[in-house]
């Protein structure tokens, strides 16, 4: 739970910054109290403690903490596929995370890209291709272990989650976009297979569909997922902008949407997890969630050593491309 002090320090802060802006005293404290009353009114409280536990800390075998292949697996087996959940499974994976996508006609279906491109022998945007042609393409077709697995399709959400609860592994769904939809597909799969209430996670990027998901099902377990400066800055450092005035632009949105994560839209959504990139998690910031009853996972945990001390030192779940090999970590 958000501490009452951290609530009057991010408050009185704002107030000072809209009077230092408008020299307002009076317009200051109407705005912050519509703030305030906005914030109680329209939060959502986190689903129990015993049950986020039951969904992020299962009593894995690696130490205790959650060892959750990403993307089902993708270094190990063709990424967002039967093969991977099963794979996964057989390698001691205690989780899968599932990528949501949607097909022409609306099927849910996994996959990663809004393209085919990537990991099948096909073209096109998945939204643009019916369910009877994404399931014509070979989804091995672009990994390494092609002549293994070929042959291997994409499977829709539902045959993913039979699997998934078939092999007792914890599904960690990932949502790009398309907040009403995704939830109300989610939810109608929540109904049909009430297991999922206690052995999975819905999380996004964005806090718009994890506010619509609790607004639709106020009982499943969510995250926000997150990685600083991801609005100026590609994954591997590089500016996304090419001009000064859009890195700094770009720049100071991050540091504003950071602060945000972090003492504001956690709270409005009411998770019970943060999806953090691994770069940027420490034994400090695990224990400043853990003061807030929020779990930390980390992504993506590709080496031996980064493995071990997640298992170790955090003691935190962690999301890895493989379980099998030790590789350069990817992000």
């Amino acid at each position: 739970m958000l501490q009452i002090g951290d609530e009057v320090v991010y408050f009185s802060a704002l107030f000072l910054l809209v009077v230092l802006g408008t020299r307002s005293a009076t317009g200051a404290s109407l705005l912050t109290a519509f703030l305030y009353v906005f914030m109680v009114m329209f939060r959502f409280p986190p689903v129990p403690a015993d049950q986020a536990g039951r969904v992020l800390r299962p009593g894995a075998p690696s130490g205790g903490v959650l060892v959750v292949a990403h993307r089902g697996g993708s270094h190990d087996a063709p990424e967002n596929t039967l093969a991977a959940i099963r794979e996964a499974s057989r390698n001691g994976a205690t989780g899968v995370e599932l990528d949501l996508s949607f097909t022409a006609e609306g099927v849910p279906v996994l996959m990663h890209d809004e393209t085919v491109d990537r990991t099948t022998n096909g073209s096109g945007p998945v939204s643009k291709l019916q369910l009877a042609q994404l399931k014509r393409l070979d989804a091995a077709a672009r990994h390494r272990l092609r002549d293994k697995y070929s042959g291997e399709k994409v499977p829709t959400l539902q045959e993913a989650v039979e699997e998934s609860i078939r092999q007792q592994l914890t599904i960690f769904f990932n949502v790009k976009g398309q907040p009403d939809k995704a939830a109300s597909v989610l939810h109608e799969m929540y109904k049909r297979f009430p297991v999922l209430y206690n052995s999975s996670i819905v999380s996004s990027f964005e806090p718009k569909v994890i506010y619509k998901m609790r607004q639709t099902d106020p009982n499943v377990v969510t995250a926000l997922i997150h990685r600083p400066w991801r609005l100026s800055r590609f994954t591997d450092g590089a500016p996304r902008s090419l001009s000064i005035s859009g890195q700094v632009w770009t720049g100071v949105l991050d540091i504003l949407l950071d602060w945000a994560h972090h003492h504001i839209l956690w709270k409005l959504c009411g998770v019970s997890a943060i999806l953090m990139q691994k770069d940027y998690i420490s034994l400090d910031y695990v224990q400043y969630w853990a003061e807030r009853g929020v779990e930390v996972v980390g992504w993506t945990v590709n080496t031996a050593v980064e493995k071990d001390f997640y298992q170790n030192m955090l003691k935190i779940g962690y999301l890895t491309d493989s379980l099998l090999e030790d590789f350069d970590p990817q992000y």
